[in-house]
């Protein structure tokens, strides 16, 4: 005869079985919206003896969706203290149910030493919670807060003033699940769009004129990358002929890495546009680019620069884009060239190079910031080996003679 086993050994079977089981998530997030407000009593000792229940309120304030109030009672709250005391009380004053919020209330001493008084509920959550206002005109607070007599003759009654300060902290919280449903829509392909446009010239209406090479292009498109081409297409200055314009004093490669860019709106590859697998080629016409770039105010082409010549800054090349950064008021990337031309074991070489006789020769002033840095970052090492050794930047000695530079 057969056998019927428990349904917990099938259970345990279905639990250990190869098949892992779905699993399911959510938190549950509670905060605190938290605001203070100040209240001030002026003319304290006017308000004595208007009677027990009686009260001086504040202005209502918002916190967390709901209206709130201090209340002052000068003569206390309870029949039974017989007006020995003062109470003051946090009310809800606006409509809510089961409302839960933190309070703080200090009153402060005007003597200047400091000596507030602090009652903090933030600083007990842990033990209590917080505290559930269960309806309009629900209060948190005091009855006996201060022995009027006490208080009377403190430092926290000055000019017949007091003054406090509340914080209330609302409790907010939200549950949030994992979301079972989204659509995650593709990047942006519009570069991709106007590129194949540039590449296809179609509708092109403007030939641009640059080193007997011409670039077709779309008026509207350049325009609206360009404020200069904008001007120049259809200011009250255009040219005359804005079927085909001359572009001077600029390559047809840097001109080409232009309108990449306006089309594209990023890099054109650098090493594809010089056709030379030189780092150095990359960097002069990544600088070329640049200065192009502010020309015809693209300015983020012009960072994009910045960033690629940061990235690319060595000692034949930094020189030059030192320059090229003060001359076009690349402030990000002139920084970055003085640090890494300060650097002890780079000075000398770059001072050897050829693009630094073309720095002081263009850009005389920023030497002095170069010395700048330069102090700042070999400071210790000239105190403790003296002035003996020390070449100036243009090459010579403290007698004026000059130094031949060696490469370490």
């Amino acid at each position: 005869m057969g056998t019927i086993k428990p349904f917990r050994e099938s259970s345990k079977a279905s639990l250990n079985s190869s098949h892992p089981l779905p699993v399911t998530s959510s938190t549950a997030r509670f905060e605190t919206v938290n605001v203070s407000h100040d209240f001030k009593i002026n003319g304290y000792s006017l308000n004595k003896g208007m009677g027990i229940g009686k009260y001086i309120t504040s202005d209502t304030f918002v916190v967390g969706g709901y209206e709130w109030a201090i209340y002052f009672y000068p003569d206390g709250k309870s029949m039974e203290d017989n007006a020995a005391y003062v109470s003051i009380f946090i009310a809800l004053v606006s409509d809510g149910a089961d409302v839960r919020a933190l309070f703080e209330l200090t009153l402060f001493d005007q003597s200047g030493k400091g000596n507030h008084k602090v009652h903090s509920h933030f600083e007990r959550r842990l033990e209590s919670g917080p505290y559930t206002l269960k309806y309009r005109g629900s209060m948190w607070g005091y009855k006996r807060y201060f022995k009027r007599t006490v208080l009377e003759s403190s430092d926290y009654l000055k000019d017949d003033c007091l003054s406090f300060k509340c914080v209330v902290g609302v409790v907010k919280s939200q549950t949030e699940g994992p979301k079972i449903y989204s659509i995650t829509p593709p990047p942006s392909d519009i570069g991709q769009q106007f590129g194949k446009l540039l590449e296809s010239r179609k509708c092109a209406d403007v030939n641009f004129e640059v080193d007997s090479e011409i670039f077709a292009a779309h008026k509207l498109v350049i325009a609206a990358r360009s404020p200069v081409f904008r001007a120049q297409l259809f200011g009250p200055l255009k040219d005359k002929d804005t079927r085909c314009i001359k572009v001077e004093d600029i390559e047809a490669p840097v001109f080409k890495a232009l309108l990449h860019f306006m089309y594209w709106d990023n890099l054109p590859d650098m090493l594809e546009l010089v056709g030379a697998k030189s780092r150095w080629a990359s960097t002069l016409m990544a600088q070329h680019i640049l200065a192009a770039a502010d020309r015809y105010a693209l300015d983020r082409l012009k960072l994009l620069c910045e960033a690629k010549l940061c990235e690319d800054i060595a000692i034949n090349t930094v020189a030059t884009t030192l320059a090229l950064a003060e001359q076009h008021h690349c402030f990000q990337l002139k920084a970055a060239c003085l640090r890494f031309i300060a650097m002890p074991e780079n000075l000398k070489a770059v001072m050897q190079s050829d693009g630094f006789d073309y720095l002081k020769e263009s850009c005389p002033a920023v030497l002095t910031e170069l010395l700048q840095y330069v102090a700042r970052v070999t400071e210790h090492n000239v105190l403790a080996s003296g002035f003996g050794n020390m070449t100036f930047l243009d090459g010579s000695d403290l007698n004026g003679r000059r130094v031949k530079q060696r490469l370490y």
